[in-house]
C-alpha cells in the first residue's frame, strides 16, 4: 500500500506566496467572494476526500480493472469507484468551477487545478471520469445553443450525467481530417450519427444515469479534410429539447481496452448506429468546439503528470528514509543501525531532488496557467483578458508536454530508488510508472504538443504568448537584479531567456526556407522551453520564500532544490539547443 498526503503547505505556497493569487483573484469579477478562508477550506476538504476516499482505491482499482459485459454492452467499474463518485457528487465537487447560472460554484480555475492535482495523485484512473465531464461542460458552455446549455449543462455540472470526447477512429488518430463518422439530418434539427470511435475514456460506465458523448462527424455536404468536421452531442439516452430523457440511444460500447496502466478507467470502443445527436455550433466548425475542450483537457493532463509525480516522490522519499543499505561513503552515518538509510547516498539524493524539482516547480507552472484562465474569464478590461488568453494558449503545450514527460522521468527515478522492490506489484510504485506513461500520449502526444507550440503558437500566432512570458521573466530579473541573494538564479535565468528568444528567431528563419525544420526541431524546442520556464518558476519560488515569514528550514529547502535545478537540470536546455541547431539535415530519409 502506497501513501498519499495532500501537499497543502506547498500548494498554498505556490498559490499565495509565489503567484500572489489572493490579490489577483480578488481583483477579478466576482473575486470578492473568493477569500483566502474560503479557498483554504475548500483545499482542506479536498485533501480529506482524496486521502480518505480515493487514495485507498488506487491499487485495488488497478488490480481489478473494469469489467465489460458483452451481452449488455455495459461496463462495471472497480469496487468502490461508483460509491466514491456518489460522495464526490454529494460533496459538490463536480461543479466546483462551473458558472453559477448552470448550477456550479464558480470557484477559480486555480483552485480547481489544485483540487484536481489531489484527485489525480490519489487515484489517476478514477479522476479521468470527471475530467471528461468537464470537457463536455467547456464545449457546451462556449459553443452550445441556449436550449442545449439549459438541457445538458445542469445535469453535467451536478454530476448526474457525465461526458465523453469521441474523436479518435481506427484510421484517424491525430489526423482528424481522416475521420469517417457520418451525421445525417433527420429533418427536425437532430441528426443520425453512425461510425466507430476508439480509445474513448469514460465512454461507458456505471457512475451516472446518462452520458453525453461529444462526437466529431461529417455532415453530407462536408468539405474534405479537417474543414469538414462538425461536433454533435449524442447522449446515451435520448434527450429532447424539453430536457426529458427518453429511450436508449442506438449507441453502445463494443469493447474496452486492456491497458498498460490506468486500468480502473474504462477506455472504450464506441459504436454509433444512427444514434440521435444534436449539432453543437455551426456546421463544419467542430474543430473550434473541440479545441475549446481539448485545451482545457491538455492543461488538466499536465496536472495529471504533476500529480503522479507528487505521489511517486512521497513514496520514494519515505522509502529512502526508512530502507537501510550499505554505509555512507564518509563512514557510518547511523552507527546504531546495521546500515545507513538510502537517503545518505549522493545518487539517491540526486534522484529525489530531480523529482522534487519537477514537482514543486511544475506546480507553480500549472497553477500559473490556471490563473491565466481565471484572468481571461473574469478580468474587467479587455486587454488583460486578451493577454491572459494568449499567455495561456502558449503555456498549454509546455504544461501538458513537459509535466507529463517529467512524470515519466520522476516515476522512473522513484522505481530506481526502490530497486528490485519497486518492480514488485505489492509495493505499488510500479503502478505509478505504468499510469504516468499514458499522460504523454492522450490529448495529443508530446510531438503533437511540440508542433502546436512551434507551429501554431510561435509561427501562426507570431509568438504572442512567448513575448508575454519573456516580458514576465524580464520584469522579474530586473526587479531582483541587485539582490545578491538571488544572483545565482537571476543571472542564468536572464541568459536563458535571452537564448530562448534568439533560438526562436533563428528557428523561424530556418523554417521559412525549409518547413521540415519545424518537425525536426519541435520536440527539442518544447524541452528547451520547458526547462527555461521551470527555471523561472524556481527563481520566483526562492524569491517568494525569502520574502515570506516561513521557517528558515523551508526557505533553505527551496534554495537547495533551486540550486540543484540550476546546476544539474537547466543545462539540459543547451543540449536541446544544439540538437535544434543541427537541423533537419541530420535526419536522413529512411527507406
Amino acid at each position: 500500500m502506497t501513501i498519499y498526503k495532500a501537499p497543502l503547505d506547498d500548494m498554498r505556497f505556490a498559490l499565495y506566496d509565489v503567484l500572489g493569487a489572493e490579490a489577483i483573484l480578488g481583483s477579478l469579477g466576482g473575486g470578492q467572494a473568493h477569500t483566502r478562508d474560503l479557498i483554504d477550506a475548500v483545499l482542506d476538504e479536498a485533501a480529506r476526500f482524496n486521502e480518505q476516499v480515493l487514495a485507498p482505491l488506487n491499487a485495488s482499482g488497478d488490480e481489478e480493472g473494469c469489467h465489460y459485459d458483452k451481452a449488455t454492452a455495459t461496463v462495471t467499474t472497480p469496487k468502490g469507484f461508483k460509491e466514491a463518485y456518489r460522495q464526490y457528487v454529494d460533496g459538490g465537487w463536480a461543479g466546483l468551477t462551473a458558472p453559477e447560472v448552470h448550477g456550479g460554484q464558480a470557484l477559480p480555475h486555480a483552485v480547481g487545478a489544485l483540487t484536481k492535482e489531489m484527485i489525480d495523485s490519489a487515484n489517476l484512473a478514477w479522476g479521468i471520469y470527471p475530467l471528461l465531464s468537464q470537457g463536455a461542460v467547456d464545449a457546451l458552455e462556449h459553443h452550445g445553443d441556449a436550449w442545449q446549455q439549459e438541457v445538458f449543462l445542469k445535469p453535467l455540472v451536478e454530476g448526474r450525467w457525465t461526458g465523453s470526447m469521441c474523436l479518435t477512429e481506427p484510421q484517424a488518430g491525430s489526423d482528424l481530417g481522416l475521420l469517417k463518422t457520418r451525421a445525417e439530418p433527420n429533418g427536425d434539427g437532430s441528426y443520425r450519427v453512425s461510425g466507430t470511435k476508439i480509445f474513448i475514456s469514460a465512454g461507458e460506465h456505471d457512475f451516472a444515469e446518462n452520458i453525453v458523448h461529444l462526437v466529431l462527424a461529417r455532415l453530407p455536404d462536408a468539405p474534405a479534410g479537417s474543414r469538414g468536421i462538425s461536433m454533435l452531442a449524442v447522449p446515451k439516452f435520448r434527450v429532447g429539447k424539453d430536457g426529458a430523457m427518453g429511450e436508449r440511444n442506438t449507441l453502445a460500447a463494443g469493447a474496452i481496452e486492456h491497458k498498460m496502466g490506468i486500468r480502473g478507467s474504462a477506455t472504450c470502443v464506441m459504436n454509433f448506429d444512427g444514434a440521435e445527436g444534436w449539432l453543437i455550433g455551426p456546421a463544419h466548425k467542430g474543430l473550434q468546439a473541440m479545441f475549446t475542450m481539448m485545451n482545457a483537457a491538455r492543461l488538466a493532463v499536465g496536472i495529471q503528470g504533476l500529480a503522479i509525480s507528487e505521489r511517486a516522490l512521497q513514496n520514494s522519499l519515505n522509502y529512502a528514509r526508512e530502507r537501510v543499505q550499505m554505509r555512507a561513503l564518509t563512514g557510518p552515518a547511523y552507527p546504531d543501525k546495521p546500515a545507513d538509510p538510502l537517503v545518505v547516498h549522493p545518487d539517491v539524493r540526486r534522484m529525489l531532488l530531480t523529482q522534487q524539482a519537477f514537482v514543486e516547480g511544475g506546480r507553480v507552472l500549472a497553477v500559473y496557467g490556471a490563473l491565466q484562465s481565471d484572468i481571461e474569464a473574469r478580468a474587467a478590461d479587455e486587454s488583460s483578458r486578451t493577454q491572459a488568453g494568449e499567455l495561456l494558449s502558449f503555456l498549454i503545450p509546455i504544461v501538458k508536454g513537459m509535466l507529463t514527460e517529467w512524470s515519466v522521468e520522476s516515476t522512473k527515478e522513484a522505481l530506481q530508488i526502490y530497486g528490485g522492490h519497486g518492480y514488485i506489484v505489492e509495493n505499488g510504485v510500479e503502478q505509478f510508472v505504468r499510469d504516468a506513461r499514458i499522460t504523454t500520449l492522450y490529448e495529443g502526444t508530446t510531438q503533437i504538443q511540440a508542433l502546436d507550440l512551434i507551429g501554431r503558437k510561435i509561427l501562426q500566432l507570431k509568438g504572442a504568448g512567448l513575448k508575454h512570458f519573456l516580458a514576465e521573466v524580464g520584469a522579474f530579473c530586473k526587479q531582483h537584479a541587485q539582490d545578491a541573494g538571488l544572483a545565482t538564479f537571476v543571472g542564468p535565468l536572464s541568459q536563458a531567456a535571452k537564448a530562448w528568444g534568439e533560438l526562436t528567431q533563428s528557428l523561424v528563419a530556418r523554417a521559412s526556407e525549409n518547413p521540415e525544420e519545424i518537425g525536426a526541431a519541435a520536440v527539442d524546442y518544447l524541452y528547451f522551453s520547458g526547462y527555461v520556464a521551470l527555471a523561472w518558476a524556481w527563481a520566483r519560488s526562492v524569491a517568494a520564500a525569502e520574502g515570506s515569514s516561513r521557517p528558515a528550514a523551508f526557505k533553505q529547502a527551496k534554495r537547495d532544490v533551486a540550486t540543484f535545478y540550476f546546476a544539474r537540470i537547466l543545462p539540459r536546455a543547451q543540449l536541446h539547443r544544439q540538437a535544434i541547431e543541427a537541423g533537419v539535415a541530420t535526419l536522413p530519409a529512411i527507406a
